[in-house]
């Protein structure tokens, strides 16, 4: 067992350290704000900036008032730990369970903070060891190592060149079941045919000859590789 996983945290705390990860890495920078944190977890930003101090106490988070936090390498193990579960479960649900990829983020926000390393051990060996979950989210190997390649979207990668989208950024039900419906899942191939600065928007191609036209908020969301 994983040192830091002997005294468990609590559900709260594996929820920060995964959050301000997440931010961290969406963002590019080291410290995360401290009203980005409180925005992302849905609490008021006294409440966040409580659990933050608790967090820097317990050596998981470096705390500063004027810049915001940031994962000390121990919150980094433990935030990638978290990835690493939540992933894993998300293929079980959709690969095993059956369930719809646009159904899976509350279910599987559940059931990490729930499973044992065991259990979650066997899930891994049982799915084929994944590298990517359904929404193309890569998933940390059980060392903790997370290869989270750099890609382009639909909104900025080349006109007609193929593409493979590789990854859904907006894993809202909404927005998962719009991209369903629109054919706009990992795995697909398609190229941009047109940019329309005037209409802000974009228009792909299929292979079989069938075309989308999205807005840019909605492509730069698809990401290809």
């Amino acid at each position: 067992m994983d040192p830091h996983r002997q005294h468990k945290p609590t559900s709260t705390v594996e929820d920060y350290v995964k959050r301000i990860f997440l931010e961290q890495s969406r963002m590019g920078a080291e410290f995360v704000a401290m009203g980005v944190v409180s925005r992302a977890l849905g609490v008021v930003p006294g409440t966040a900036t409580t659990m933050v101090k608790s967090l820097a106490d317990s050596g998981l988070v470096l705390y500063r008032p004027r810049l915001g936090v940031r994962l000390t390498r121990k919150g980094a193990t433990l935030a990638i730990d978290m990835l690493r579960r939540h992933r894993l479960i998300e293929v079980f649900l959709v690969d095993v369970l059956g369930l719809d990829w646009s159904e899976i983020h509350d279910d599987a926000e559940q059931l990490e903070h729930a499973i044992s390393d065991q259990v979650l051990d066997k899930i891994d060996a049982l799915l084929g060891y994944p590298r990517f979950d359904p929404h193309g989210d890569p998933i940390p190997s059980a060392a903790g190592e997370l290869d989270d390649p750099h890609l382009r979207t639909l909104r900025d990668c080349p006109v007609e060149d193929p593409v493979k989208i590789a990854r859904i950024s907006d894993q809202a039900p909404e927005f998962l079941q719009f991209a369903t419906d629109s054919g706009l899942k990992p795995g697909v191939e398609l190229w941009v045919r047109q940019r329309n600065q005037a209409a802000d928007s974009v228009t792909v191609g299929f292979d079989d000859g069938a075309t989308l036209t999205l807005g840019t908020s909605a492509a730069e969301k698809i990401l290809v590789r």
